[in-house]
């Protein structure tokens, strides 16, 4: 590839109902593009509370994480928030079901790197891998008692 410095982005949630993966490419993982990830997450469940379970990376638990989750749930009882976001354990991706994803999707990439010559080459495989991958979610059955 022409440019190693290349770089791409993406956020992921997984629907334990019904398995659905959303991905979604954004510039930056920062507390902004985690809102607007977020809000991508209620349009597409307009009827339904969201239980966010998530790593400990500062954008997931930063101030503006904070001030939007206070203005989503302004007023409203705990057991009535529209997002609820709870931490894994640090340091513990093995709690994580979109590990799980983003490694089957890498491991796509890595079987058809003979196909990229740029790096738009590598974004195009690894978001075609959503399409036409299944995935199976054993992490997220120990988690389905609390949702």
């Amino acid at each position: 590839m022409t440019n190693f410095r290349e770089r791409q982005t993406y956020y992921g949630a997984i629907d334990p109902v019904s398995g659905t993966v959303h991905v979604i490419p954004t510039d930056a993982a920062n507390g902004n593009w985690t809102m607007i990830f977020v809000e991508y997450l209620r349009q597409e469940y307009p009827e339904r509370r969201l239980f966010l379970l998530w790593d400990g990376a500062s954008y997931h638990r930063g101030v503006e994480m904070q001030e939007y989750l206070e203005g989503v749930n302004w007023q409203l009882r705990r057991d009535a928030w529209r997002v609820t976001c709870t931490l894994f354990a640090p340091n513990a991706p093995e709690q994580n079901p979109i590990e799980d994803v983003w490694l089957k999707a890498k491991q796509y990439v890595r079987k058809r790197w003979r196909m990229c010559q740029q790096f738009k080459d590598v974004m195009h495989l690894f978001e075609e891998a959503f399409d036409v991958l299944s995935f199976q979610f054993e992490k997220l059955h120990m988690y389905l008692p609390f949702l």
